[in-house]
């Protein structure tokens, strides 16, 4: 079969492609598919235009797309370059108050208008939003904490201006969605305290996923997607199978904060969680219109 399609002229092939692709373009026609794009999956230039044109390709196919972006490994970038020194506890990053001044320079900033630019460049019409624009997303304080190693005694992080979200207005996204615009969206939201508070890029997409009721989140990382016990991909999971793969071990390390994230966001209301590798060149189409998408895909 792939000798007789190579042998096919290009506009053959393309509409071979088209054709195939054709039932799931209508599958998430007029929905909206919510697309977190990782800070380690911006580094290479060709793999950021290739983002750009499959979210182009999304709107363009009549889906909804947002996208979410975070941007860990500039920001730190950024605090070198100032002479900024982190602090952390309990393995997370404090963010004082002229860390938080830095992180809103370059989330919302530098890298959300780059992103923009890109998507622009494709011929749509991209949007550059944080949590700020039209009172999209209210945060407080995060409230973590840690077993002391030493005392065994369970102890209260301070992490400065890290924030949690605790409301979602979906009003502007709904308005943007009817003007045909593409929302960018950084992770940085105001609280009720009047300070602003940097938000953890995945959680925040999954928040806005689930006010949306979206019928996917896909979370672009730097991993092809879960594997179970023997290292082998799991194409598809449930949320209860997810929480017992956590439970007995096989889910672990940094995989588990995911995972945890993804369960969240269908608790929420999203129809199903896509993990897969944003470093797949088209990874978004490939997971959206293809039979064997490209990640692991988490359903209720």
């Amino acid at each position: 079969m792939n000798e007789a399609f190579d042998q096919l002229s290009e506009p053959e092939k393309q509409a071979r492609l088209l054709s195939k692709a054709l039932p799931y373009m209508q599958k998430y026609e007029n929905r909206t598919v919510v697309v977190k794009y990782g800070g380690h999956a911006m580094g290479n230039p060709e793999l950021g235009r290739a983002f750009a044109r499959d979210i182009a390709l999304l709107k363009q196919s009549g889906i909804n797309p947002i996208v979410v972006h975070g941007g860990g490994p500039q920001i730190g970038q950024m605090l070198d370059r100032m002479s900024i020194q982190s602090r952390f506890e309990g393995g997370l990053r404090v963010t004082d108050e002229k860390t938080m001044e830095i992180v809103e320079m370059v989330l919302a900033g530098s890298i959300n208008k780059e992103i923009v630019a890109l998507i622009n460049a494709e011929g749509e019409w991209a949007i550059g939003l944080c949590g700020k624009d039209g009172n999209m997303v209210f945060a407080e304080k995060a409230k973590k904490t840690m077993v002391d190693p030493d005392s065994n005694i369970e102890k209260v992080l301070d992490l400065g201006f890290v924030g949690e979200i605790v409301e979602v207005d979906r009003t502007l996204l709904d308005l943007l969605a009817r003007s045909e615009m593409i929302p960018v969206i950084a992770p940085v939201a105001p609280g009720k305290d009047g300070h602003t508070y940097n938000i953890n890029a995945d959680t925040f997409a999954g928040a806005i996923a689930g006010a949306l009721g979206a019928k996917r989140l896909l979370f672009l990382t730097d991993v092809p997607g879960v594997m179970n016990r023997d290292k082998e991909f799991q194409k598809e999971l449930t949320a209860a199978e997810c929480r017992a793969m956590i439970a007995d071990g096989t889910i672990a390390g940094g995989m588990i904060p995911k995972v945890e994230t993804c369960i969240n966001a269908i608790d929420k209301g999203v129809e199903g969680v896509v993990i897969l590798n944003g470093k797949t060149p088209h990874a978004v189409l490939l997971e959206l219109f293809t039979e064997a998408g490209a990640g692991t895909l988490i359903l209720p």
